[in-house]
């Protein structure tokens, strides 16, 4: 975001697959003072809910790149094709944190990169500078 946007009128997307993991980073989102969380566990449930969403803007989408079935590399891809989500910011959250994975990240066009586990110190700071606009590129 470019912009400043009031935090509640932010809206964050979480897709996860692992149910544990979703929980938490949705838990650490509104702990921030984000209210407009929503998580999906693959790439096809986030634009399902996208058709039945309104119109109004995704600030951010935090992605899990290992899910089954398809991976954060396609679904980036269909975010990107998608003129609704041009402004939207996409951020990578995975365990896959070796510098090559992280150059792989970049070169496709994440956003930033958050290395798992999140660490709920440090995350609300993280969180906030994505949402101002920085690059975050953290693995822990």
């Amino acid at each position: 975001m470019t912009r400043l946007v009031p935090m509640d009128e932010v809206v964050v997307m979480v897709v996860e697959d692992h149910e544990v993991n979703l929980l938490i980073a949705q838990q650490l989102i509104r702990r921030a003072g984000i209210k407009n969380v929503n998580g999906r566990d693959s790439g096809r449930q986030f634009f399902k809910f996208l058709e039945s969403y309104p119109d109004g803007p995704i600030h951010l989408v935090l992605l899990d790149i290992q899910i089954p079935y398809e991976d954060g590399y396609a679904i980036l891809q269909q975010i990107r094709a998608t003129p609704r989500l041009a402004a939207t910011r996409v951020v990578a959250v995975t365990g896959n944190v070796m510098a090559q994975d992280v150059a792989r990240l970049k070169a496709a066009g994440f956003d930033g990169f958050l290395g798992k586990p999140l660490i709920p110190e440090r995350f609300p700071q993280q969180l906030m500078r994505i949402l101002a606009g920085e690059s975050v590129w953290e693995a822990y």
